[in-house]
């Protein structure tokens, strides 16, 4: 279509922040601007990835929307079964943070008595009947209008396994999203795998070797940056949280940025400066919404939860595309030393 830019996107995980990666993509597939070559998803981000495919093989980018929303909107049923949810002064005050509720304390407590399987021996998961109910692997599998790269981690090894379109399977999204200290490790091909987050969140490498776009679009939801020293409990387990699923998104920006320093300086000769490719980074972000809420609020599911993100997340998509349209092809919209150095 005339007008329009093909990018890679690169969608983290963050639980049920990941519904303000539903508002990005749904703005985005809305505005129709965009063609979409590849995308990097892990937990979280891994599901937008293969909801969004499965959308768009079988109605195009309206289906992807519908999808997209009936999914989150599936998610959000399971909330009167959680103990993770606010109270009617919270909503009154527009407070989502429940770092501090009686909930995230019974479940805190739950999670460092007893393992996964010792807590939940009928290995009851609640993401897994959704997938089921929502995700025709069939679909994504055939779906050639955009390549996935969906993130584990090898639990014996330490290595991330990427996980390509005819290898996806519910397995393979539920081991993306796999934390251990909620569930037992999946094992797919006889291995065992946890989240895809502690070696990539998400993985931009397949971008450089599988895809012609050099743009990469990081849908954020894990801030960066949080000023002040966490004090309690809960505030220390959300800056671990993170810091560690941010660790491997920047040690491969680092790279991206040597990279792109060299070809700069032209500080690469002989046969490999074929093999560097300048990417164009930009991210789609909006820490201001981000920034209050703490870990405990990647396991609220309750509706209206899901919709204020979403409702952020195209905000956030809308500021993007106008600020940023332009720069797609041409420069990174991202000064990528400073974010990520």
């Amino acid at each position: 279509m005339a007008g329009t830019k093909r990018v890679n996107l690169a969608l983290q995980g963050g639980g049920s922040h990941g519904a303000f990666t539903w508002g990005v993509l749904d703005r985005l597939l809305e505005d129709g601007r965009l063609e979409l070559e590849g995308i990097s998803g892990t937990s979280a981000g891994a599901m937008n990835a293969a909801v969004l495919a499965q959308g768009l093989h079988e109605g195009g980018r309206e289906g992807a929307r519908q999808g997209l929303a009936e999914f989150w909107e599936e998610i959000g049923t399971y909330a009167p079964f959680s103990l993770v949810r606010t109270t009617p002064l919270d909503r009154l005050a527009g407070n989502w943070n429940l770092d501090r509720s009686p909930g995230a304390a019974i479940v805190e407590m739950a999670q460092r008595l007893a393992s996964p399987a010792l807590r939940n021996p009928l290995r009851l998961n609640a993401l897994s009947t959704v997938l089921r109910n929502r995700l025709r692997v069939e679909a994504v599998r055939a779906c050639t209008r955009v390549k996935l790269f969906i993130t584990a981690t090898n639990v014996e090894s330490g290595e991330a396994r990427v996980f390509r379109n005819a290898e996806i399977s519910h397995d393979a999204l539920l081991a993306s999203a796999c934390l251990p200290s909620l569930f037992e490790a999946v094992m797919i091909d006889g291995q065992p795998y946890w989240d895809g987050g502690y070696m990539g969140n998400p993985a931009i490498w397949p971008f450089i070797y599988n895809c012609d776009s050099r743009d990469v679009v990081l849908v954020q939801i894990n801030p960066l940056t949080r000023v002040g020293v966490p004090k309690s409990l809960a505030e220390i387990d959300n800056r671990l949280n993170e810091i560690t699923f941010n660790g491997a998104l920047i040690g491969e920006m680092r790279a991206i940025a040597f990279a792109q320093k060299l070809i700069e300086d032209d500080g690469a000769t002989g046969p490999s400066i074929d093999r560097l490719k300048r990417m164009l980074i930009h991210i789609v972000a909006d820490e201001a919404a981000m920034l209050p809420l703490g870990a405990v609020s990647k396991f609220n599911v309750e509706p209206e939860f899901l919709k204020h993100l979403r409702d952020a997340g195209r905000k956030a998509a809308d500021r993007w595309l106008a600020a940023t349209f332009d720069d797609l092809g041409n420069k990174s919209s991202v000064d990528i030393r400073a974010a990520f150095l």
